[in-house]
């Protein structure tokens, strides 16, 4: 990864800490106090050891003296012992209490986060979510987010603390033994220089293992929804060694991840064994007489006796144990930084999407009007683009009026759904789109869509009850009222029939209901909005002939009185419409009446050609087959009663 990449991720994730609250720094207020007790704790141990070994030894002056020691009393330590046990039990909460804070602190960041991600998601709306699978989406929301929870719970306060404890036990080791507190300082570097050296392609290997996941994870989710379509095509085996190849990679760079982990922890543990060899070497020669420095005064002259009848050098082991307790607890915090160094790693190589998302342009909305009823919608010049500013619609105008019915055909990819997403706000656009006379960026769009009936052509339900999904707008509305719109929609009658009533469970993707059903219980849905706008993306596209009836005359009931803008290729459903627009790359290029263009030469006449054998007991012009062909005579009536095609995605 570039350096200069990897800076700006982790100036990001400093940034995020704020979110944290006081937890972050309570867990660094709680180790703190933790090393000053076992400074203490350590403190006390060597002198109850050292009295309880030594007794108060005396090294003789003269070489054929005797060493001289006197009795020690147990009663002299209980207090020591005492302080020992409160010490071992203060530790104990602190190390609890800074559990305890660092997930908290963690787990606020995470939700911060994820409240960010959704509410950006919502920001750019539908037309940016599929531009991703599913499942790298989910990726996204759960595992990358959820990596982020060490290095803010451990990674973040561990640098503080790696910093804070060596000094301060350097601070109780060198005003009574400068060799043992240099080599401390000496070797105290070792541990960090090769702790980056080995973790310097950690964050590139996590990055690269992120992005095998969310690929895996999007493949695997679209073969999963779409398995009933490779059953049927003979394309299981060969998907499912495509699965396997891709487990395959990402269990390679898993692996790599894990030995960089593990080489990163046998290097923190070697140097730190070592720097401990050095101090305990040096105290035992020391001990031996072989090594005469590093301490003040006379040799091992480091107890605190002045007794006048002690003739010698009083002699002490409370130096080198001290030291020695303290020499694993110096090296503790730069080794603990070391493993939540991989923390780090993560965190950054989970970063990099989420950064990619959160700083993701979105449509400009920001307006604040408020309107009461759409009265007009109009268009002037209009352009709309995408997430990404390529142009996909326009330059187009046009009007709609209150009680005024629009529909919107043409070819797939013409720009049909790429105008709704505009009109509900999910798309930047350029030119006029007027509400009432107010631009549509300057309204609240929260309110905005407030007067909006959404239908499309795939119904979206969720893991929840009837009674959730119909009053998803409004989860206070009563049973009376959930009972009338789902009478609205021709439903009704299906929900009581079943045992549990509004309370019926729906499964995930609407499962244990036809797409009938699962449609109609979206219009019940839309329904509850009583909105002024009925905005429909091919609303009976994928429904068999009785629901398309069920769902058609429930919506023309609905729209009396109101304005509707409608996607569809079902040509013979448009002789109730107002204006028709019909769009081709972009552009409007006919505009009328059904009877108008179905008798005009141009796209729409094509169209309806092509959709001829879906139209019934509609009385048209026959089209010509050629240019030199002549109209047949306009009281010849076409007949033709077939099923309903399903409509193209657009």
């Amino acid at each position: 990864m570039d350096k200069s990449l990897e800076k700006s991720l982790l100036v990001w994730l400093k940034a995020q800490k704020k979110a944290c609250g006081l937890f972050l720094k309570l867990s660094l207020w709680l180790g703190m106090i933790s090393a000053v007790a076992m400074v203490a704790q350590a403190y006390i141990i060597a002198t109850i050891l050292d009295g309880v070994i030594m007794g108060q030894q005396v090294v003789p002056l003269t070489d054929n003296a005797q060493m001289v020691s006197s009795s020690v009393s147990i009663d002299t330590y209980t207090p020591h012992l005492i302080a020992l046990i409160a010490l071992m039990l203060l530790r104990a909460l602190l190390a609890y209490g800074r559990e305890r804070a660092s997930f908290e602190a963690g787990k606020r960041l995470r939700g911060h986060i994820r409240a960010a991600v959704m509410d950006k998601l919502t920001k750019l709306g539908p037309a940016f979510i599929k531009g991703k699978p599913a499942g790298s989406w989910a990726s996204i929301v759960l595992e990358q987010v959820e990596d982020l929870q060490d290095f803010y719970a451990r990674y973040l306060p561990q640098i503080s603390l790696a910093g804070f404890i060596p000094v301060l036990i350097l601070a109780a080791v060198f005003p009574i033994n400068w060799a043992a507190g240099l080599i401390l300082l000496l070797t105290a570097p070792l541990i960090p220089m090769f702790m980056i050296l080995v973790g310097m392609g950690a964050a590139d290997a996590n990055r690269k293992n992120f992005s095998a996941l969310a690929r895996l994870s999007g493949h695997f989710m679209d073969r999963l929804k779409g398995l009933s379509t490779l059953k049927l095509f003979l394309r299981g085996d060969a998907e499912l060694k495509v699965i396997a190849t891709a487990s395959e990679e990402f269990r390679s760079r898993t692996m790599s991840v894990l030995r960089m982990a593990f080489l990163s922890s046998a290097v923190l543990e070697f140097f730190a064994a070592v720097s401990i060899a050095v101090l305990a070497v040096y105290f035992g020669f020391s001990y031996l007489g072989h090594l005469d420095f590093g301490y003040y005064g006379a040799h091992a002259n480091i107890s605190s006796s002045t007794d006048p009848q002690i003739v010698g050098i009083p002699f002490s082991l409370f130096t080198g144990l001290f030291i020695l307790i303290l020499a694993p607890e110096f090296y503790q915090p730069l080794r603990d930084m070391g493993t939540h160094y991989h923390a780090k790693a993560q965190a950054v190589g989970a970063s990099e999407a989420l950064i990619t998302l959160l700083e993701h342009p979105e449509p400009e909305f920001v307006g604040q009007v408020r309107i009461n009823s759409i009265e007009t919608l109009s268009a002037d010049n209009l352009e709309v683009f995408s997430v990404d500013g390529t142009r996909l619609l326009g330059p187009l105008s046009f009007e709609l009026k209150d009680n005024q019915r629009l529909a919107l055909v043409g070819p797939s990819g013409a720009g049909k759904t790429s105008l709704l997403n505009a009109l509900l706000g999910f798309l930047p656009y350029k030119g006029h789109l007027l509400i009432n006379g107010h631009e549509l960026s300057a309204l609240d769009l929260a309110h905005w869509r407030q007067h909006l009936a959404w239908l499309g052509q795939e119904p979206q339900l969720f893991h929840g009850t009837v009674r959730d999904n119909v009053a998803l707008a409004d989860p206070t509305l009563p049973d009376d009222t959930l009972w009338h719109l789902l009478a609205e929609a021709n439903i009704s009658d299906f929900v009581k029939a079943q045992p549990l009533g509004l309370d019926s469970p729906v499964g995930e993707q609407s499962s244990g209901l036809s797409v009938g059903q699962a449609q109609r219980i979206a219009l019940a849905r839309a329904l509850g909005q009583k909105a002024s706008l009925f905005v429909l993306d091919e609303p009976t596209a994928s429904l068999d002939s009785q629901s398309e009836q069920a769902v058609s005359s429930a919506l023309n009931r609905a729209m009396a009185g109101k304005m509707c803008i409608m996607v569809t290729h079902r040509l013979d459903q448009l002789d109730q419409m107002d204006t028709i627009l019909v769009l081709d790359k972009g552009l409007i290029v006919q505009r009328g009446d059904f009877t108008t263009l179905s008798n005009t030469h141009g796209l729409f006449q094509t169209l309806l050609r092509e959709n001829i054998e879906s139209v019934a007991d509609i009385e048209l012009v026959p089209l010509p087959t050629s240019a030199s062909d002549t109209q047949l005579d306009s009281d010849t009536p076409v007949d033709i009663a077939a099923e309903p095609t399903k409509g193209e995605a657009q």
